[in-house]
């Protein structure tokens, strides 16, 4: 008897637990099915990031060279896109029609950040459930809704933006400066600038101010959501170019290396002065214009806001990478290289994330850390810690470039808003077209003035080929996409991504045939493609062996020239008849910031020769001695050795002309003549 009571107590207990608990067990599936889905859905992005590598191999095996990878990235993108579309979905979401109470401060303009949902307490609903007590929930703001219908797949699929500024651009973005020291950028410094600074916001004006007259003449429903600051916010954002395709068939056709380095560096730096222009517009709108007029205060805060964030972010990108220098120079780091690799990787990205609290640029910043990382902090590193951070970025860069290929393809279909209007699709086509003619060739014409020798008209073709769309000009349109108008843009940049991706991208290999731009005559590697292949050098060790002499044998027109050791100082090597590489003799900047870097910089930051104990004033020698490390002094003299990461940014080095290549020093330093 007792028994069955102890029994029936029990049971009685176990009956009031579950369905007390009844209510946890449905948020439990609830939760374990939104896990599947976010699974599911990454693993659609890792198929076709897989999908993509096996096919770029069959590509690479077979030498087709009609389609690039980001090309394969968003034609797969595309197609998964479509079946997630068009597929169905049982999972729909659902959902609870909520208004807002009267007198709410709230408006359409300024939604709120997050939805308080109250639930009062009230009896259960099926009998025998317990009541239900009060409880809140809180509903984060996505974003106007246009699809009510939409299910949890396509809800999945769709990232958030931030996402691609926070975690996907910056490693792309640190890459690009990474692997920016090359000589061939630096001696084509002034075009790349005037391209990618002056050009970027030509451009940027120009389709701004054709996209609004093409607008007016557009139905009076889509005229009346665009302003002059949106379309010049969609010159801003269309305005970077991403020619990743034309780069890779750059590479393997060995084209020239001063044509590679402009439209390199142009797409480098161009992303981060888009980026600091589209938020100066921003701001523009938000403080200064009220009443829809044009305020003469406010275009000049306006470009001071564009100059002095695009500065401090340079700043500060700057500063991080030298910081991460001393570390890795005052510290035995380098014992340990996974740390090293670690405080590399961490100092990198948090020079992104200063930026971005500080109301700065973060992709401006992690720019400029990575160049300042790769010519200072990477002479540093470990041999582990350098192949490690090269290969490291490398791998990233490929990942993060073709997911954003692929996502453009699969948001085509998946996203909810985008706002498909064929004739603003049409204008910005053509303006995207027309901005990149005003950005090269009126440049080029300014800059061949005085370039010796001049931009071919061969090469501004190929430079205004060369302007695909890509990463950057998605990333700006998908951050904001609440109004019509920024749909819109969407919408637009989305498509023009795709066509210049597949279709330019697909053409370059024809385009270099049709305006018989010579391949076949650079390196990959630019150092092994120096212009001065007649330079040879004839060393002689002494009978002590403790010092060599040293002489230079050039031919300049058919005509031998030596130049003995006391006149190395003064040696000059430019070409007779004409400039150097880049186009013209170095530059006086270029030669100032040689001398500073070789000794100021380069001994304070690095380990380099001649120690700042040799290159500071006497009365700055105890500061001196307290920023050299033992390792200066106890090393020998390297100023031969040219064999750091930097030996190609070596602008204006006094011991050794310029014109030699890297591995003749080290036969130099090695004791061997060649002649």
């Amino acid at each position: 008897m007792n028994r069955n009571v102890v029994f029936t107590f029990f049971l009685f207990c176990f009956v009031t637990i579950c369905r007390g608990s009844g209510t946890d067990i449905a948020l439990d599936a609830k939760a374990t099915l939104l896990h599947r889905i976010d699974s599911l859905n990454l693993l659609i992005y890792t198929c076709l990031l897989t999908l993509t590598v096996l096919t770029i191999w069959v590509f690479k095996h077979r030498r087709v060279s009609w389609l690039h990878e980001t090309g394969l990235a968003v034609i797969y993108g595309l197609i998964v896109g479509a079946i997630i579309r068009y597929a169905g979905s049982t999972n729909h979401i659902t959902h609870i029609n909520v208004n807002p109470e009267p007198g709410t401060t709230y408006n359409l303009s300024v939604p709120p950040d997050m939805l308080r949902f109250h639930f009062p307490a009230s009896l259960p609903i099926t009998p025998g459930d317990s009541p239900i007590a009060n409880k809140t929930y809180a509903y984060s703001f996505r974003g106007e809704i246009v699809n009510v219908e939409q299910n949890e797949i396509d809800l999945k699929a769709t990232f958030d933006p931030e996402i691609f500024f926070n975690i996907i651009l910056p490693p792309i973005i640190f890459h690009a400066g990474y692997c920016l020291k090359r000589k061939y950028f630096f001696r084509n410094l002034g075009a790349i600038l005037t391209f990618a600074m002056v050009g970027t916001a030509l451009s940027a004006l120009v389709i701004g101010a054709l996209m609004y007259g093409c607008v007016q003449l557009m139905p009076a429903s889509l005229a009346s959501s665009f302003t002059f600051l949106d379309t010049l916010y969609f010159g801003a954002l269309i305005s970077p170019t991403d020619p990743l395709t034309v780069l890779a068939i750059f590479s393997q056709l060995k084209v020239d290396v001063n044509l590679y380095a402009m439209i390199f560096g142009e797409s480098v730096l161009n992303d981060a002065v888009a980026l600091v222009l589209s938020g100066a517009i921003q701001n523009y709108e938000t403080r200064y214009s009220h009443d829809g007029g044009f305020e003469i205060s406010g275009f000049l805060g306006a470009i001071g806001d564009f100059i002095g964030i695009f500065s401090l972010s340079l700043l500060v990108g700057a500063l991080m990478g030298c910081l991460t220098a001393l570390m890795t120079k005052f510290t035995h780091v380098r014992d340990w290289p996974l740390l090293e690799s670690a405080l590399f990787v961490l100092m990198s990205y948090a020079a992104f994330l200063i930026a971005e609290v500080c109301e700065l640029t973060g992709v401006v910043a992690v720019l400029f850390c990575g160049i300042c990382q790769a010519h200072y902090t990477y002479n540093n590193l470990s041999s582990d810690s350098r192949n490690r951070t090269k290969q490291l970025f490398e791998l990233l860069n490929f990942l993060a470039e073709n997911f954003i290929f692929t996502y453009i393809g699969v948001s085509m279909f998946t996203f909810p808003k985008h706002h498909f209007d064929p004739w603003f699709i049409i204008a910005g086509f053509i303006t995207s077209m027309l901005g990149r003619a005003v950005n090269i060739y009126p440049l080029s014409f300014l800059l061949n003035l005085g370039r010796k020798p001049p931009i071919p008209v061969n090469f501004q073709h190929m430079l205004f080929f060369s302007g695909l769309r890509g990463a950057m000009s998605f990333a700006l349109a998908i951050r904001n996409t609440v109004s019509e108008a920024r749909q819109a843009m969407l919408t637009t940049t989305s498509m023009i991504v795709i066509a210049t991706v597949v279709l330019q991208g697909g053409a370059a290999t024809h385009a270099l045939d049709y305006l018989r731009i010579p391949t076949g005559q650079g390196s990959n590697e630019e150092s092994e493609a120096l212009p001065y292949r007649d330079v040879r050098s004839l060393y002689h060790a002494t009978d002590t062996g403790e010092s060599r002499s040293r002489m230079i044998v050039r031919w300049s027109n058919g005509a031998k020239e030596v130049i003995m050791p006391w006149q190395l100082n003064g040696y000059d090597d430019t070409p007779r008849g004409g400039g150097d590489a880049g186009g013209g003799q170095k530059a006086r900047l270029a030669r100032v910031w040689g001398a500073l870097d070789s000794r100021l910089l380069k001994p304070l930051l690095t380990h380099a020769r001649p120690p700042l104990t040799e290159t500071l004033p006497a009365f700055m020698r105890p500061v001196a001695r307290l920023l050299t490390t033992t390792h200066q002094y106890t090393q020998g003299d390297n100023t031969l050795r040219r064999t750091d990461s930097d030996s190609d940014l070596c602008i204006d080095d006094p011991q050794i002309p310029s014109s030699i290549d890297p591995q003749l020093s080290i036969n130099i330093r090695n004791g061997y003549g060649h002649v």
